[in-house]
């Protein structure tokens, strides 16, 4: 069985680049030196601070870098921009400035924004839970009004998406009915809506808490975070699962080190030109060689 698993997810990432939306290939201009097999903190001083900072989204034209900040008791997204010759010092993106949490920046392929906040749906609103919600794209780097995406959203907590290329939408949620604290769900993309969520099902969630889902661009391989699993390394480790022939998800696997450490790992993230895989841990954001992620995907799968 291992061997099977081992030479199925090879294919999978192998090919992952054919199955990418080439409309989402774009040149990120990366900061310097380049990680390789070794993950180094990103943008350090200018993302990467004293305080919490967290989550990695790359705008479609490869300028904008979003990221969340953990600040004054609250959580805001804040852009930094290439000016051609480097990176510009963050600001608050346009949609966080409010007195309410915003985070998890995500960018579907139509260009919308999405992140989640605690901000009330209406005035009479009184449940402080946290939604997914989205901004479209306007003239001159200006957003929309937040809008939020009811038929995704629950009585409960929702966070961190992750979209394929056709759209359809990954996402964790602490809502009825899931198998641990918190499962991983797809939102399937259907004639330009999105449906209500599906629980991808044991192999992916446990009885812990599971979330923070990263697909892949053809949907046949994902990383994921958990908390509290006893083969993990820390309270928090990042694993990997593939998708089967027969259309279902393969078991969870530990990404083991250097993804994982005795702390915390979580917000997986592949950049859109499928270079380099960026998660958090502990306080900064981290960045690798996604070659070193199929490589090292390929050592867990044998062992």
């Amino acid at each position: 069985m291992k061997g099977t698993y081992f030479v199925l997810i090879l294919a999978v990432i192998g090919c992952i680049s054919c199955t990418t939306n080439q409309k989402s290939i774009v040149n990120i201009p990366y900061p310097q030196p380049f990680p390789d097999s070794t993950a180094r903190t990103f943008l350090p001083g200018i993302v990467s601070k004293e305080g919490i900072d967290f989550n990695s989204a790359f705008s479609p034209d490869g300028k904008s870098y979003y990221f969340t900040r953990s600040e004054n008791r609250r959580w805001t997204i804040y852009v930094t921009h290439y000016d051609g010759k480097g990176w510009s010092e963050p600001v608050v993106a346009p949609f966080s400035q409010d007195k309410y949490s915003v985070a998890d920046p995500a960018f579907a392929p139509d260009g919308k924004l999405y992140f989640i906040s605690n901000r009330p749906k209406t005035v009479k609103d009184t449940l402080s839970d946290f939604d997914i919600w989205y901004v479209k794209p306007l003239s001159e780097g200006q957003w929309s009004a937040p809008e939020n995406l009811a038929v995704v959203n629950s009585d409960s907590v929702e966070y961190y998406m992750s979209f394929a290329s056709n759209g359809n939408m990954y996402l964790g949620s602490a809502r009825a009915g899931g198998l641990g604290m918190e499962d991983i769900y797809i939102s399937r993309y259907v004639n330009g809506q999105y449906t209500k969520p599906e629980n991808l099902g044991p192999a992916i969630n446990s009885v812990y808490s599971d979330h923070d889902p990263c697909i892949s661009p053809g949907e046949d391989f994902m990383i994921f975070k958990s908390e509290n699993r006893p083969d993990g390394y820390g309270e928090a480790d990042l694993y990997g699962s593939q998708l089967g022939k027969d259309k279902k998800w393969l078991r969870g696997v530990n990404m083991g080190k250097p993804f994982n450490t005795n702390t915390y790992e979580y917000c997986a993230y592949l950049t859109p030109d499928l270079k380099y895989f960026f998660f958090s841990s502990e306080r900064n954001v981290k960045w690798i060689s996604a070659d070193f992620l199929k490589k090292r995907i390929g050592e867990l799968c044998k062992e």
